[in-house]
């Protein structure tokens, strides 16, 4: 069946194109989580684990995300399920109305936790989404090509009741079959000129179906949709299994650089003081690393110890690479690099855009954010390549005559 004649005033064809978007992105966001397996790894900055934490430190809502933190990776699968659920509930416009509240909650979530600081607020997609979900929670599918319309109207010839649908229908088709309508006047209105405002052939209304006819409808249409969730649902997660199954088989994605990944230091058993760890690409630069000696102390070294709290020896910072430590007055995860020998140079690896967990690229001098792609200078910290709108936070460091770095 085709759209009817000016379908463009029929808001069930108008918001196909809006349902069929919003149904396949959802679908595809969380069939990609679930395929992802660096999404559910915690070492991974990408991961679940890592953008609960930045959401836990960075979100206006920080307070109800911290408790999550704990059960990170049923949260992570339930968020990617509700996605998959979403996006095929609204593709097949199923329970249109309920898919949509979901898909406006599961939106309004992400901003809130993940890019509700992005500069200026438009860059961050998921207030679009929040919002491109309405028309569709107040009309549902407009019974265009939905099995809410389809079920619902199997469920009244069950019971012998005449099909539901809205045709449009042209004003001068009205007045052929109105019996008020005369040489342009209105007989049920004294003549009055004929218009649809106040048309009472129009404002007739069909004598309503008893009630226990109506109820019947109700209750068959509840089942009949019911089933066809639990139907679509089998489908889903055989096809999620299937989808996880091949990921598996070719490796998955887990968002690695070039570089070796880097580690946060939180939670992995790190030593906060001294939770420097190495992420240099051994392979591409031969593991050089800062020479270190504790009677020679590195180029730079003072000859008095530096204020400040010690993170950790200067030598596990490779020269042109970079290591992770966690921040003593933030509880941030962090990065010091050490672009030439002896010198030093720490930042706040946490995005400003987004909150997620930077890493450092040595082949390319720069930070990278494997969320959204922002890249910030090797040295500098400053934005090169947006959606990031301010650079990485920087962080004093100096080392000490006794080979350790220490933070200000």
């Amino acid at each position: 069946m085709g759209p009817p004649p000016r379908a463009l005033y029929s808001a069930g064809w108008v918001l196909l194109p809006l349902r069929v978007f919003l149904g396949f992105t959802f679908s595809f966001a969380g069939l990609q989580k679930l395929a992802n397996l660096g999404f559910f790894d915690a070492s991974n900055p990408a991961s679940i684990q890592a953008q609960l934490a930045g959401a836990a430190r960075r979100s206006p809502v920080h307070v109800l995300v911290a408790p999550f933190a704990h059960v990170a990776l049923p949260l992570g699968i339930l968020i990617a399920l509700a996605e998959l659920a979403v996006g095929l509930g609204t593709l097949v416009g199923l329970w249109t109305r309920v898919a949509a509240a979901g898909g406006a909650f599961v939106s309004l979530m992400l901003f809130l936790t993940i890019s509700f600081h992005s500069k200026p607020y438009y860059t961050g997609s998921d207030l679009v989404f929040v919002f491109a979900w309405t028309p569709l929670l107040l009309a549902g599918s407009g019974g265009v090509l939905c099995a809410d319309a389809m079920l619902a109207n199997r469920a009244r010839r069950q019971i012998g009741a005449e099909a539901s649908a809205v045709v449009p229908v042209s004003f001068a088709a009205v007045r052929r079959v109105c019996g008020f309508y005369e040489k342009g006047r209105c007989e049920g209105r004294s003549g009055a000129p004929c218009e649809p405002a106040r048309c009472p052939y129009l404002l007739e209304r069909p004598a309503r179906a008893r009630r226990l006819a109506e109820a019947e409808i109700d209750r068959r249409t509840f089942a009949l949709k019911s089933a066809a969730v639990a139907a679509l649902a089998v489908m889903g997660l055989l096809g999620v299994g299937a989808v996880a199954g091949l990921s598996r088989l070719a490796g998955g994605s887990s968002n690695k650089p070039a570089a070796s990944p880097l580690r946060s230091g939180i939670g992995d058993g790190t030593n906060k003081s001294t939770g420097l760890a190495d992420t240099s690409n051994a392979g591409s630069h031969g593991g050089s690393k800062a020479p270190a000696s504790p009677s020679a102390p590195t180029a730079g070294a003072g000859s008095v110890r530096p204020g400040g709290t010690r993170i950790g020896p200067a030598r596990d910072v490779p020269i042109g690479g970079a290591a992770s430590f966690q921040d003593p007055s933030t509880g941030d995860p962090s990065l010091v690099v050490q672009p030439r020998a002896g010198r030093f140079l720490a930042f706040d690896a946490v995005c400003p855009h987004a909150g997620c967990t930077v890493q450092y690229d040595m082949a390319a001098k720069l930070f990278i954010c494997p969320c959204h792609g922002s890249e910030f200078n090797g040295t500098t910290g400053a934005v090169e390549i947006g959606p990031a709108a301010t650079g990485l936070s920087h962080i004093g460091v100096s080392e000490g005559p006794d080979g350790q770095l220490y933070v200000t």
